[in-house]
């Protein structure tokens, strides 16, 4: 298996370095070639203008779309406003998964908090503890979800924090950040479905 981490922009190094610890060859991808031979790909949290602006001047916008209609993509926080259908503000976005998403739906950097989360739709079967540590940093929320988009995760409060369409997968925080494995090992379960 061999996976890519979109590398324009925000927290690539750390999504590298989950993958390796899972003993997954991982690569980044700054350029439409990089995505040959990939089984799947993340796209880290970050700032999501500035990645689709990225994306943009390296002519990655439709390679990326083609990608996602054959392999499994990832978006945590920033990447799940890139990969979203609809967002609250005008921007490039990949149009992979049918949901609406609100940027920066819990505030500034100063609100930015951490949360105990649910996780059993993601979590192995077998494993006794379905909670997550959930980091979230001007984090965004999903506010809609359509068509077979499924709700992975939400907060005590209902917001919608994770979803998945077919091999589309987004996250709103950064599961990169924690020691905990167990959202990479769920997404390489998509790679490989």
């Amino acid at each position: 298996m061999k996976m890519g981490v979109l590398a324009l922009q925000g927290d690539f190094s750390e999504h590298l370095a989950a993958l390796r610890k899972l003993s997954v060859d991982a690569v980044e991808v700054r350029l439409p070639s990089d995505l040959i031979n990939l089984d799947g790909i993340i796209i880290p949290g970050g700032e999501s203008t500035v990645i689709g602006k990225l994306a943009t001047e390296a002519e990655l916008i439709t390679p990326l779309q083609e990608f996602g209609k054959r392999h499994a993509i990832w978006g945590t926080c920033a990447g799940s406003i890139f990969l979203a259908k609809y967002t609250n503000k005008q921007q490039p976005l990949l149009h992979l998964i049918d949901i609406e998403i609100e940027r920066n739906a819990f505030g500034r950097q100063i609100h930015s908090f951490q949360e105990m989360i649910d996780i059993s739709s993601m979590a192995d079967k077998k494993d006794l503890n379905t909670q997550f540590q959930a980091i979230f940093i001007r984090a965004p929320m999903i506010s809609a979800v359509k068509g077979d988009v499924k709700p992975l995760a939400v907060l005590a409060n209902g917001a919608i924090v994770a979803a998945q369409q077919g091999k589309i997968l987004v996250t709103t925080f950064h599961p990169e950040l924690t020691d905990d494995l167990r959202l990479h090992q769920y997404f390489l379960t998509l790679v490989n479905s």
